[in-house]
This record gives C-alpha cells, sequence and structure tokens, in this order.
C-alpha cells in the first residue's frame, strides 16, 4: 500500500511539474479572480485551431508591447485598453500577449502572478508558455523576447497563481508558505 501512495505521488508531482520547476495545483479560486472579472473572458477563450505560433511573431508581439509605456493601474485592462496608446502595467501587458497567442493557437499558456525577482515588494504578471523546444517566460514589461526558463534563474519569475483558460493554479511554493 505504501508503494503504491508513494507512486501516486509522484506520479501527481511529475505530472505537476511546470515552468520553471514550479508545482502548480489546480485550485477553484484565487485571491485575484474578483479584480480578474474584467479579463476573465479572454483568458477563457480557447482560440483557434491551428498548429500555433511561432517563436518569432510572439517576440515581435512582445517588442510591440514592451514598447508601450509603462503605467500601472488597479484594475485589469482589456488587450484593448492596452494597445489604445495609453500606458499599460504588467497584466495588461501580459493578458494583451495571452490574447495574441491563444488566437494564433498557441497551446500550453498561461498567464502567471508571482515574483520577478527575490526582493520584488510587489507581485507581477508574465506568461508562461511549453513548447517541444522548451519552457519559455514570456514578460512584454521587461523583456522584448522570449527567455528560456531556465535562463532566468531558479529564483526569479516564482509564480504564486496562474491561469490557463478556464482553469486555475496555485504554486506549491505559495501552498507551504501559507500553513
Amino acid at each position: 500500500m505504501k508503494k503504491l501512495l508513494l507512486s501516486a505521488v509522484l506520479l501527481a508531482i511529475s505530472a505537476s511539474a511546470s515552468f520553471a520547476d514550479a508545482l502548480m495545483f489546480t485550485v477553484n479560486a484565487t485571491p485575484y479572480d474578483k479584480q480578474m472579472a474584467r479579463i476573465r473572458p479572454i483568458l477563457e477563450n480557447t482560440g483557434s485551431a491551428s498548429n500555433g505560433v511561432s517563436m518569432n511573431t510572439v517576440n515581435e508581439w512582445m517588442a510591440d508591447l514592451r514598447d508601450i509605456p509603462y503605467g500601472y493601474a488597479l484594475f485589469w485592462k482589456t488587450p484593448s485598453e492596452t494597445v489604445s496608446g495609453e500606458p499599460a502595467d504588467c497584466k495588461a501587458k501580459s493578458v494583451a500577449l495571452y490574447q495574441r497567442m491563444k488566437a494564433a493557437g498557441a497551446t500550453n499558456v498561461r498567464l502567471v502572478i508571482g515574483k520577478r525577482t527575490p526582493t520584488s515588494k510587489m507581485t507581477h504578471a508574465w506568461l508562461a508558455w511549453e513548447t517541444e523546444g522548451g519552457s519559455f517566460v514570456l514578460d512584454p514589461t521587461f523583456n522584448y523576447s522570449a527567455t528560456k526558463s531556465e535562463k532566468v534563474g531558479k529564483r526569479n519569475y516564482e509564480p504564486l497563481y496562474a491561469y490557463a483558460g478556464a482553469k486555475k493554479f496555485r504554486a506549491g511554493s505559495a501552498l507551504v508558505a501559507s500553513n
């Protein structure tokens, strides 16, 4: 019985392993759910059925969003508000990139809320993208192109929560920290 339980736990852990070696667990709710109501339809739109999107295209989109001046907003902007010419924050730029990627047929994309660096006092938003070529951090607030997860360092881009479609996730480290 112990071996069966241990095997089940190891299988669950390996199946849950995700971007930047974080363990993500499906949850019913997160502390951000209420404020994210404006963008929930964007996250839940499954996009088109295609062969996906090229890394070059993603990098072009990231560069376009990176060039938008930074300006913090209390609320989550929609992608159309983000590209309106007004300043946009990390939340807005990440949601706009998420929408473009999903519309182009990208799969295995998550909107992430977490800590950009170990000393960050505020949370940050970015995308995590799992591809056949590896795991990538997509941060159009600070970067002009996708970065392989292993190149950002183990303590940088530490997820707390993630969203993919209608699914919500909580990082294993966030579970341990709250106990």
